[in-house]
């Protein structure tokens, strides 16, 4: 009885990590090994100093990302990682939370090494969600040379109604997938 249980344990496990490797775009595994993949929980959050108005200011940046579970069949024993991004004052407003952009981030995973995401980003609204695309490459450290697809679905109604005048953005809160693919 106990191995039976045990057996079922282990194939309940075994399909959902292939679940997990198999989830998100095809395109990204289109192009080569998915090297690792992490699904939400993960997440990013950014906080604006002073919030986000749709009169530009002088506003700082801090985003940090969580990831985890996180998939390798490269690394196994890579399960999560973490970025922080303190990023200087400049002029900002809440339109600019819709406007393409580039974003470098370094990850530091939980075995120790890095990985250095150059990224174009590109934003949508989907109904209440803002959603933000990334495209890129690791430029240095674990997966170097690999391609990047991340995505950032938040909530939308607090950016919406800044850009209506109607509110501030102090911070937006958002799920991340994460897929770095050989190429």
């Amino acid at each position: 009885m106990h191995l039976r249980v045990a057996l079922t344990s282990v194939a309940a496990m075994l399909f959902l990590l292939v679940s997990l490797i198999k989830a998100g775009p095809t395109s990204a595994r289109d192009n080569g090994l998915l090297d690792v993949t992490c699904s939400p929980p993960s997440s990013d959050n950014a906080v604006y100093s002073p919030p986000l108005t749709l009169t530009p200011q002088m506003v700082a940046v801090n985003s940090s990302f969580q990831l985890g579970p996180c998939v390798s069949l490269s690394t196994p024993a890579l399960t999560s990682g973490t970025a922080v991004a303190v990023i200087p004052p400049r002029l900002r407003n809440c339109l600019d939370l819709l406007d393409a952009g580039t974003s470098t981030r370094t990850i530091s995973w939980n075995t120790g090494a890095t990985s250095t995401l150059s990224m174009n980003r590109t934003t949508t609204t989907v109904g209440a969600l803002l959603v933000n695309t990334y495209t890129g490459t690791v430029t240095s450290g674990l997966f170097a040379g690999d391609t990047v697809l991340m995505t950032v679905t938040s909530p939308a109604t607090d950016i919406t109604l800044c850009t209506l005048g109607l509110g501030t953005v102090p911070s937006v809160f958002g799920v991340v997938t994460l897929e770095i693919t050989a190429v």
